[in-house]
């Protein structure tokens, strides 16, 4: 086993569109189990079309960890939510805190849906007013014409990106994603799996893999190690290391 990390997974049971059940959720914890993940942070949705009772989830987190360790299944579930860009206007401070990764200080913010727009870059600034750091999950679904823009925008207020394992891992060489990946703007990854039944697995390793071929190991190790075990700790992630040149030739000859 690794020590890994899925900062973005729905497996939480018979909650939101997450895992139908509780042998579900373990059946998804023995998945990234296999895949050397350590840590997973349960985030479920918080938004409309979601019943999800924040006051509730540190006791479903508890009873889930301990499902996992009657099973013998290594793997530690943390905080988290992945809390709607429309939720999280109207969120207090403290309510936001409280559904941060790992208990830190960074929430996943879930932007609303089609194109990265100002609302979400004028929530991130408020927020930060108030102490706390966001992560954007799944940009991939948000691409538009100034998308990278709106990443480079994001990035330089001091949001981290996270992108879904599985779309990083099937990228094709030379796509606008392995651009936006040597330009650093892949900063974390998650699964985003909602089910051992279907759907997105609970992996990571394949996309640290490919990012491990065309960025170097160290800087891979960065995005899949370094900086999830700072976001779970409440803390700015250290400076990345120097991706190789924009052709990917190095990179791809070291792997």
């Amino acid at each position: 086993a690794g020590r890994l990390v899925d900062l973005h997974c729905h497996i939480l049971p018979a909650l939101d569109d997450g895992a139908l059940d509780m042998d579900d959720s373990l059946a998804m914890a023995r998945q990234a189990h296999l895949d050397g993940i350590a840590a997973i942070c349960a985030t479920p949705h918080i938004r409309d079309d979601h019943d999800v009772r924040i006051d509730e989830l540190p006791a479903r987190i508890g009873a889930l960890q301990a499902e996992l360790a009657a099973a013998a299944i290594p793997v530690h579930i943390l905080a988290g939510a992945e809390v709607a860009e429309r939720a999280a206007e109207d969120l207090d401070s403290r309510t936001l805190r409280r559904l941060a990764l790992g208990a830190g200080g960074w929430v996943l913010i879930e932007p609303r849906p089609g194109p990265l727009s100002d609302t979400l870059e004028l929530l991130v600034g408020r927020l930060a007013e108030e102490g706390i750091a966001t992560v954007i999950a799944h940009p991939e679904r948000h691409a538009d014409a100034d998308f990278a823009e709106r990443l480079r925008r994001l990035a330089a207020a001091g949001c981290l990106i996270q992108w879904t394992a599985e779309f990083v891992a099937q990228a094709p060489d030379g796509s606008p994603t392995m651009q936006l990946a040597r330009e650093g703007l892949i900063h974390l990854l998650g699964s985003d799996a909602h089910s051992s039944h279907g759907g997105r697995p609970v992996r990571v390793g394949a996309a640290a893999r490919r990012l491990g071929g065309l960025l170097g190991e160290r800087a891979a190790a960065w995005i899949v190690h370094d900086a999830p075990w700072a976001v779970l700790r409440g803390l700015r992630p250290p400076t990345p290391p120097p991706t190789p040149p924009v052709s990917g030739a190095t990179a791809r000859a070291r792997s």
